[in-house]
């Protein structure tokens, strides 16, 4: 029997201020956030560079009981998976095109006491998945090139997320790059139930409502 799906909304706090990350964090989790997406990049997997555990770790320090997603977009995702557990971390995604043995890296990160999100980029095809799904809690379709905010959602993606709804109907899967309420219908139309917001959620003035918004958008669509 499928488990239940539900909509959960994470925003990405990359878009956040930086200087006053605690702060932001907590805004989000007050306004409505289900989980906290903390985007890791390494300037070598993607030309950006963005934190690591340390921040992760003060932040798990500070908020005690809130769902903590990292998003590992780094070359070698293996080598953070245990500093990351000990900074507190519940899932780990990370990219599968630049690893050569997924399962493995799926294995050491339940190991390590956490969920496993596994992670394609744009042109990677979706039966990949195949493979290793049954190692990994949940699949995160990109919709726009990792390695930035602000960019244009990419639409064509949309039926990846629906291959994986169709073959796989128990599976949580998360979208992450230009979702906000104006694409957020095709998001949840296809399948998507984990929804990661950045810029649309970050610089609303009201954090609220757009979250809300979003969620009864997906639950529609899940509980048809």
């Amino acid at each position: 029997m499928s488990k239940i799906l539900s909509a959960k909304i994470g925003p990405s706090i990359l878009n956040a201020d930086l200087s006053i990350l605690y702060e932001e964090s907590v805004k989000l989790i007050d306004n409505g956030a289900d989980y906290l997406h903390l985007d890791v990049m390494d300037g070598h997997f993607v030309p950006n560079l963005t934190f690591g555990h340390p921040v992760v770790k003060c932040l798990r320090k500070k908020i005690k009981n809130v769902f903590f997603e990292t998003h590992m977009m780094v070359s070698k995702p293996d080598q953070w998976i245990e500093p990351m557990a000990d900074a507190g971390v519940d899932q780990y995604t990370f990219h599968v095109e630049p690893v050569k043995d997924v399962g493995a890296v799926c294995r050491k990160i339940k190991e390590a006491g956490m969920k496993v999100g596994v992670a394609l980029k744009p042109g990677t095809e979706v039966d990949v998945v195949t493979e290793y799904i049954e190692l990994a809690d949940m699949v995160l379709i990109m919709t726009v090139e990792p390695g930035f905010g602000g960019q244009k959602f990419m639409e064509n993606q949309m039926v990846k997320v629906k291959w994986l709804r169709d073959n796989y109907p128990g599976l949580d899967i998360e979208v992450d790059g230009g979702v906000g309420p104006n694409t957020i219908d095709m998001c949840a139309k296809a399948g998507a139930n984990m929804i990661v917001s950045g810029t649309a959620v970050i610089g609303s003035a009201d954090q609220r409502k757009v979250m809300s918004s979003m969620k009864q958008t997906v639950n529609g669509y899940l509980n048809n």
